[in-house]
């Protein structure tokens, strides 16, 4: 594969070398613990190079992990990938790679809520200290770094409520105190933003989501500039860190659509967005590709595209309402995850009880919805019966 070939390309193409394919088009499944070796040469030259794409043990990985690594970090821009049997994994080995008693950890505020859980309950056992920021807090950062802050973590856009943060100036700024800078860039996925290029030192992906696209496997990943990669690398090894090669088999099969994939999500969720913001129900839209949205101006500089996740306010209403509202699509289904070809809906509530560093008005319902892969007039159907519903009852 040519560095100058286009997006597109690559994706076909990465991770597809003849050592790991063995001249067929997709990578075998590998399923292996044990490897053996007929002589010793063999052995020593196996131990010599089992980080560099060597069949050693199991764990360490076959040509069907090597080749799905090898794809992602070209596409990330990384140096090397590793991994994991979740994105929950991948975020909780990653930070554990870099962390240690007595560290203190700038954990932006709209994370994931298990990642927040994670701070909470584990980390903070282990002496590690958390401070959670605004996640639109730019130049501001510099007031809660600490000579012992050794992570910055970002997520952008956030879960949920979707600000989109200004990534290259929060890590320009960590780099200036020497701290390694991480990102949530599942959203993105690894083909719409170039995270190396704005200064992330690793890049984690809930390959769960759309990287396998299919709603039917777990898998994170995590990818690594230079100045990182051997310590994830081998903090990842040491934590026991492996993942099934039937799995990763499904999630490279996913990486082959995902351009075109994205694109139709993308399409698909401006046009439900754009029919939304239209409705008088509707206080806001949160797509970071809408002016409502904060951080839109990070967006439009950092991003090549979207996808199928967004949020959006009502201007009113309580439990019942918005459960009408949820309750009783016709197309959406109501669950958690996104990223497969399935819409999903989510009404959210207790927001502000999970954050402690912003504030969110809880008197105004949030529903998250990810937009799949079905025809937008159904869907657009679906939601107006879902506000004939809502409105019922509100009216009462």
């Amino acid at each position: 594969m040519s560095k100058d070939d286009k997006l597109a390309t690559q994706i076909v193409s990465v991770g597809r070398e003849k050592k790991f394919t063995k001249g067929i088009i997709n990578p075998p499944v590998f399923r292996a613990s044990t490897v053996v070796f007929d002589t010793m040469d063999e052995m020593r030259f196996a131990i010599k190079n089992k980080t560099n794409g060597e069949m050693f043990y199991g764990r360490r990985g076959t040509p069907t992990h090597f080749s799905f690594q090898q794809a992602i970090s070209e596409l990330e821009g990384g140096v090397g990938t590793a991994l994991y049997p979740s994105g929950a994994g991948a975020i909780s080995i990653a930070l554990l790679s870099f962390l240690k008693n007595g560290d203190h950890l700038l954990m932006v505020d709209t994370a994931y809520e298990p990642t927040r859980d994670l701070c909470n309950k584990m980390l903070a056992g282990f002496g590690i200290e958390t401070t959670y920021y605004d996640p639109m807090i730019g130049e501001g950062i510099r007031e809660l770094i600490r000579p012992n802050t050794k992570v910055l973590f970002l997520e952008s856009p956030g879960s949920i409520t979707m600000e989109v943060q200004d990534v290259p100036t929060l890590s320009r700024i960590a780099h200036e105190h020497d701290m390694i800078v991480m990102l949530d860039n599942t959203w993105a996925s690894p083909i719409n933003s170039r995270p190396f290029d704005m200064g992330v030192d690793v890049s984690i992906q809930a390959a769960t989501k759309y990287i396998v696209g299919h709603s039917d496997v777990m898998m994170g990943t995590a990818t690594a500039n230079e100045k990182c990669w051997d310590q994830l690398r081998e903090n990842s090894y040491l934590m026991g860190q492996t993942t099934s090669p039937d799995d990763v088999y499904l999630a490279a099969r996913g990486l082959r659509t995902l351009g075109v994939r994205m694109a139709q999500h993308n399409k698909n969720a401006l046009k439900v967005a754009n029919w939304l913001a239209s409705r008088p129900e509707v206080d806001h839209v949160r797509h970071p590709a809408f002016e409502t949205c904060p951080g839109h101006e990070f967006f439009k500089r950092d991003f090549s595209s979207g996808n199928g996740l967004f949020s959006f306010v009502l201007k009113q209403g309580d439990l019942a309402s918005v459960t009408a509202f949820v309750e009783n699509m016709a197309h959406f289904k109501m669950g958690f995850s996104w990223g497969g070809f399935e819409s999903l809906i989510l009404g959210v509530f207790g927001i502000n009880n999970i954050r402690t560093a912003t504030q969110w008005d809880s008197s105004k319902p949030l529903i998250r919805l990810h937009i799949g892969l079905e025809d937008t007039d159904d869907l657009i159907a679906d939601l107006d019966a879902a506000f004939e519903r809502y409105n019922a009852v509100l009216n009462k």
